[in-house]
Order: structure tokens, then C-alpha cells, then sequence
């Protein structure tokens, strides 16, 4: 079973179903709520977990009730949380804005999600994985751990999502084999070169860029209610389809259907399998 590595955000996640998603000096009326745990990295591991890898989390949670709910769902959806420390503080609420669509708008509140530290990352969690995945994180943090991997001979990929233009990732990116954008990110990018580049287009799919060729694949049709954790799910089965031996053609329609299977389910993380990934595949769920 692959092992990988998952650094970045854990969160606590509140939904709030919109008919619409407000206007300036605008009003929309909540139709449902409800809460979770989520942030990039906690959302891979779980898709990953899901997709028969050992998943490893490295990231923090405050000591509070929602930190403790965040640790608890990881723990029943079979995250190693051998690196998630809990440290003094809040954990980092995210609010969640969901349309009758199903696009989200996001607000986020202060918390302890960056509280891991370069010096608090452990090489032996690095140089056990067989992949290690960035996400959004300080890039110091991260810095850290890409080079423990590079001398680790573990290849790094990396999805630093909206912070991609505020903040410089260039060091990381240096040391990556795979980096994940979306349209809008892949338009900020201004650093060294990554040799293979995935780039999400929600419903109208994704491709992927890699030294000797670049594919396209145009995704599913399937019902979408919430696009919350579709990127974290697409990233998740792009890796590990890798990491059974896929091609990169193959990879992104597998990475496809998983992103496609968590935009027709509430809430930011999806309970991914082979069997649904497959059926998705053959068109039984078009």
C-alpha cells in the first residue's frame, strides 16, 4: 500500500446552503447548515485513504471542541495523524458558502492552522512516505519539508490553491515533480518550472502538462450541489492512480471522476472508493 504525506491546512468547516450567493449590500436567505472537518490537506488524506493509500497527515488543530471533532473524523476515515499536532489556541473555522449551484464562496476566521513550524516537522515521517503533498501552508513549513524529501529521494507535489499570488512558493516549486492549479492560479504563475503541471477546469475538466506530451479530458456530467473539497478529491485520485501505476492520461480521468463524486455530495470531504471511481469511469453514473 503507497504511503503518502499530506502537509497543510486542517480546519473546521461550516456550511451555509444559499439560494444565492449575496451581492454587495445584498441578502440571500440560509437554507441548511452544517459542520465538519475540512482544509486541503485533511481532505486529500481522506480521499486517499478512501482510495486504499496509507495516508499521513502533518498539520495542526487547536486544543477546542472542534479540534478534537477534526481529529476524531480523521481518525474513523483512516488518516495516520502521526504528524497533526494540537496545539494552544482555536482551531481555523472556514465558512462556507454554498449556492443552489453549488459554487462556494469562502470566508475564513483566525485560527492555529499554521502553527506547524519548520522545526516541527519530523524526517522520518518525510523519508517513510513514497510521496509527499503540499497544500496551502506557510512556505517556510513547506520549504522544509520539500527539501527533507528531495534528500529523501521522495518526489513532492504541491497544490498551494488561492494563496498561490500572495505568497512566494518559488523554493518549493523548485523542488516539485507535480503541481496542481486551477485555471485562475495557473494564470499568477511566476517561478521555476514543474514538470508535470495538472490544471483543474471544474465541470469543464482538466489537463495535464508533462514533458513529453499533455493530455485533455473533458470530465463527468454528473449532478453538482457543492464544488466544496472537488479540487482536494481531484488531487487525491490523480496521485493515487499515479501511485498504482497509471499513466497521466489515465490519471486525470481518474482524478476527474473523484472530483465529479465530491461535487454531487455535501460537504467538503468525500468517502472516495475504487468501485464509485470505476463505475464513474465505465458511465454507469452519467
Amino acid at each position: 500500500m503507497p504511503r503518502v504525506l499530506c502537509v497543510g491546512h486542517v480546519n473546521w468547516d461550516v456550511s451555509l446552503r444559499l439560494d444565492h450567493l449575496p451581492e454587495p449590500d445584498g441578502e440571500s436567505a440560509v437554507r441548511d447548515t452544517t459542520q465538519g472537518g475540512g482544509g486541503s490537506a485533511a481532505n486529500v488524506a481522506v480521499g486517499l485513504a478512501g482510495l486504499d493509500c496509507a495516508a499521513t497527515l502533518a498539520g495542526s488543530v487547536g486544543d477546542d471542541e472542534h479540534g478534537l471533532l477534526a481529529r476524531r473524523d480523521l481518525d474513523r476515515a483512516g488518516v495516520d495523524l502521526a504528524g497533526l499536532r494540537t496545539v494552544a489556541g482555536e482551531t481555523t473555522t472556514k465558512y462556507l458558502l454554498v449556492d443552489d449551484a453549488g459554487e462556494v464562496s469562502v470566508l475564513g476566521a483566525a485560527g492555529v492552522n499554521e502553527a506547524l513550524g519548520p522545526d516541527d516537522i519530523d524526517p522520518a515521517l518525510v523519508a517513510a512516505a513514497d510521496r509527499v503533498h503540499l497544500t496551502a501552508h506557510r512556505p517556510d513549513t513547506l520549504r522544509r519539508v520539500a527539501e527533507v524529501a528531495t534528500e529523501a529521494g521522495v518526489p513532492v507535489s504541491v497544490d498551494p490553491g488561492r494563496r498561490l499570488a500572495d505568497r512566494d512558493f518559488s523554493d518549493v516549486l523548485a523542488l516539485a515533480d507535480t503541481l496542481f492549479v486551477n485555471a485562475v492560479e495557473a494564470r499568477a504563475l511566476d517561478g521555476p518550472e514543474v514538470p508535470v503541471v495538472v490544471t483543474k477546469r471544474g465541470t469543464e475538466g482538466a489537463t495535464v502538462t508533462a514533458p513529453d506530451d499533455s493530455y485533455d479530458h473533458a470530465g463527468f456530467d454528473l449532478p453538482s450541489v457543492d464544488s466544496t473539497g472537488a479540487g482536494d478529491a481531484f488531487a487525491a485520485g490523480f496521485l493515487a492512480a499515479r501511485l498504482r501505476g497509471d499513466g497521466a492520461a489515465d490519471a486525470l480521468a481518474v482524478a476527474n471522476a473523484c472530483g465529479a463524486l465530491a461535487a454531487e455530495t455535501e460537504g467538503p470531504k468525500t468517502a472516495l472508493s475504487w468501485e464509485a471511481v470505476e463505475a464513474v469511469l465505465a458511465g454507469e453514473r452519467a
